[in-house]
This record gives C-alpha cells, sequence and structure tokens, in this order.
C-alpha cells in the first residue's frame, strides 16, 4: 500500500525537485479503510508572524469544491424540486442571452458550452481578471454573470467537453432560487454540516478565522499574500476553505450515501463524459478509469496561492488529501502516490 516513508520521499523529492524556490507548504492525510495511515504538515500558515500549518489548518480549496455545488443539486433533485434534464430556461433565471437547450446535466458535466469568466484553454493569469472588475465586489454568484452571460456560445449544448467555472457559476443561482438561501448558506448547512465538517466553510478573505492558512503568490524569496488575487469569498465555483480531516469526513458520508441516495450517489459517480485518456468526468467530480475499472476519485483545485487534490479510491477504499497555500505542488505529489498505489494493485 503506502507506508509514512514512502510519502515523506515523495514530498522530500518534490522539494528537492524545485530547488528550494517553492517548498511544499501545507498538509497531507492519507488514510486506508478508517484508519490514518499518514497525516503531517509544512511551511507557514501565515509567515509573516511564523504561524506553522497544523493537519488542523484550513486551506482554500479553489475549484475543490466544485463536487460540493454537484451534491448541492442533486439533492434538489433527490427532493423532486429539479431533474438532471431541466431546461435552464425554464428555471426563471435572467439568462437569456445563454442557449435555452442547456440542461442541469449539461452543466454539471462541463459541456454546457456557456462561455467561460475564464476559459482555462486560453487563459493563465486569474489574477488579471481583477484589474477591470474589483475582486471585492464579488460577493455572490450574481456578480459573475456580467462577466459571462452576454458573451456568444462557445459551442452547441451537450457536443463536447469544455470546463467551466461559469457554468458551476449557473448551477449555484439554480440552488439560490429553488431554496430561497444563499449558495453558501446552503452548502455549510445541508453538507459541512451534515458531515459534520465544523471547520469547514465560505469564509471572507477579510475576516479569516483562527487556524486559516493565507495563500502565497511567488516563491520562498520573492513572496505576497493573494488578498488580491481571488474573490473576497467563495461561492459554487470554488474557494470554499477546509482541512484534511474535514474531507475525509465529506467523502465518507458521501460514499456511505449519507448525503444522497444510492441511486443519485451512483449517477453522480458516474463516468459521464471523458475529458483525456483515462480522465472522465462525473458530476463535480474528476474520474480515473483503467482498464474499463474506477481507479480513483478525485477533485483538484488551483488559484493564486491556492493548490489541492483529494482523492478517494473505491477498491482500495483508501483516500489522499493533499491541501497547499502556496501555487503548486499538490498535483505533482498526488500523481506519484498514484503511481505507487497503482504499482502495488
Amino acid at each position: 500500500m503506502m507506508d509514512a516513508g514512502i510519502i515523506e520521499e515523495i514530498i522530500k523529492k518534490h522539494n528537492q525537485k524545485e530547488n528550494g524556490q517553492v517548498q511544499f507548504s501545507g498538509a497531507v492525510l492519507f488514510a486506508s479503510g478508517s484508519e490514518a495511515k499518514f497525516e503531517n504538515c509544512y511551511g507557514f500558515a501565515n509567515r509573516s508572524d511564523k504561524i506553522k500549518n497544523t493537519t488542523n489548518t484550513r486551506f482554500g480549496i479553489a475549484s475543490g469544491c466544485k463536487i460540493f455545488t454537484a451534491v448541492a443539486i442533486c439533492q434538489l433533485v433527490q427532493k423532486g424540486l429539479l431533474e438532471f434534464d431541466t431546461l435552464i430556461s425554464d428555471l426563471e433565471i435572467d439568462l437569456d442571452q445563454l442557449d435555452p437547450r442547456i440542461t442541469v446535466h449539461h452543466l454539471l458535466t462541463h459541456t454546457s458550452g456557456i462561455p467561460d469568466y475564464y476559459d482555462e484553454e486560453f487563459m493563465t493569469d486569474y489574477e488579471s481578471l481583477w484589474r477591470t472588475v474589483p475582486m471585492y465586489s464579488i460577493t455572490s454568484p450574481k456578480c459573475f454573470l456580467p462577466l459571462f452571460q452576454n458573451r456568444p456560445m462557445k459551442f452547441d449544448p451537450g457536443t463536447q467537453f469544455s470546463y467551466s467555472n461559469a457554468g458551476f457559476i449557473v448551477l449555484g443561482l439554480i440552488v439560490e432560487r429553488l431554496t430561497g438561501l444563499s449558495f453558501n448558506d446552503y452548502v455549510e448547512e445541508n453538507i459541512f454540516r451534515a458531515c459534520g465538517m465544523q471547520d469547514s466553510g465560505y469564509f471572507r478573505m477579510d475576516q479569516l478565522p483562527e487556524r486559516t492558512a493565507i495563500g502565497y503568490v511567488g516563491n520562498d524569496d520573492h513572496w505576497k499574500t493573494n488578498i488580491y488575487s481571488i474573490p473576497i469569498v467563495g461561492g459554487p465555483d470554488g474557494g470554499a476553505y477546509t482541512t484534511v480531516h474535514d474531507l475525509v469526513k465529506f467523502w465518507n458520508a458521501l460514499m456511505k450515501n449519507q448525503l444522497l441516495s444510492k441511486s443519485v450517489t451512483e449517477r453522480m459517480l458516474f463516468p459521464h463524459v471523458q475529458d483525456s485518456g483515462v480522465i472522465h468526468y462525473g458530476y463535480g467530480v474528476w474520474i480515473t478509469v483503467i482498464n474499463n475499472e474506477i481507479f480513483k476519485y478525485f477533485v483538484m483545485g488551483g488559484d493564486p496561492g491556492v493548490v489541492m487534490q483529494s482523492s478517494y479510491y473505491p477498491e482500495l477504499k483508501a483516500e489522499a488529501h493533499i491541501l497547499a497555500n502556496v501555487g503548486q505542488g499538490a498535483g505533482s505529489i498526488a500523481s506519484r502516490m498514484d503511481e505507487i498505489l497503482l504499482a502495488n494493485r
């Protein structure tokens, strides 16, 4: 399987490869069954005050929280308030410029064709978005609408896969429309509290609670915080804060059908669309399929000063959570862990 010494060696080699410029800063937890086999922390949550990260530190997870948005939508389907083939044009949301043929399923699988406000196929500088739109003005899903709703569609709904942050903003608007709650309040009450994720939330960056890591941009010698680099508060497409321990609680609740019924959970975790090679996408979750078997479900996220990957391996009944408050490291560490787990299957 994977012992503590192997994981420490992976992180050590990652730091050596970076030549000391961006050392891994964050927390890592690997569990098998219900037992944590490895957990450790690295670097500082607050560099100015020399406050170290711990395994109870709350980290931003960027797009890693799209899975929470998917669960929220699936809960509404389960309650009979919505269907996966419901058209967005039937939901009384002011999205007149978007193709009326778009369904909830299209949004959940990044096949809607909605123009993205930050298209990762063409754009590389997320921070540049806030040069004309102040990041402190982005406080709810509707704040994103002027950034994309009047742009032409990228392609016809259902014809291809293209990762879309804007699509998940629309899903958040649907949650608000059908529940009467703000999106963040709905998720905190119906997912975080339901799982016992007491350290998780959509915290404002200017009101961070205790034990929350500040994100850092740049290298270890020349850095700045990410306070001006991302929206002041997260939402449907990214920006929640959590801990490695809370992610264990989330995956366990999801896999034990405590958040959704068995049938709805299975639909959410089905590889609905292929991205490339062995990588597929379900509803808000990436899926690695090898030899027609699911090797792992995972979520990943990256923003200036934030990077993470959280994986659940169904066959192994194992999970790995890597959260960082720098811009790199989680992906390469997770990939190396995958290689070792695959080799030992």
